[in-house]
């Protein structure tokens, strides 16, 4: 296991929120950089399943993404996101912070903070079924306005 830097425990202010769906929920985050939004949008799915407050910061984990444009590198980077926890032993993260972002070659590595999540510690929210390209929208429009994105999550 990796050991943390003080900085690793700073979380970030909360750049997102939860927008009324018909039948699913769906995410919009924003952040001043593209890194940035795909972060806040990393927490809001975490934080839809569980109240991050509980969520202390004891371990790390490393997630790497790879997509053919930008829509299908944000889905894949959440749906490793939401892999890591599915799988054994289930890790949800109080802050997630990108590594390496390439734009060129489509390509996300980053960390994922946090600890597993234990029932009893940790409330149960929604539990995410999948990741969809349903809606999805991304906004990168730096001389207008932030970037922005928007993903239903299937709940």
């Amino acid at each position: 296991m990796e050991e943390l830097m003080d900085n690793d425990q700073e979380i970030p202010p909360i750049k997102y929120e939860y927008l009324d769906h018909t039948a699913d929920v769906q995410l919009h985050a924003w952040g001043d950089t593209m890194e940035e939004a795909f972060e806040q949008c990393a927490i809001a799915m975490f934080g839809y399943m569980t109240d991050l407050e509980r969520v202390q910061i004891t371990q790390v984990h490393h997630v790497e993404a790879e997509g053919h444009d930008l829509e299908s590198l944000l889905f894949h980077f959440l749906d490793e996101l939401l892999f890591m926890f599915s799988a054994e032993p289930c890790i949800v993260a109080k802050k997630v912070k990108i590594t390496e972002f390439n734009k060129q070659e489509l390509k996300i590595k980053a960390i994922a903070y946090g600890e597993e999540f234990t029932i009893g510690k940790h409330t149960q929210g929604a539990e995410v079924k999948a990741i969809t390209y349903s809606a999805m929208q991304i906004y990168d429009r730096p001389q207008v306005d932030r970037p922005e994105l928007f993903v239903i999550i299937d709940i």
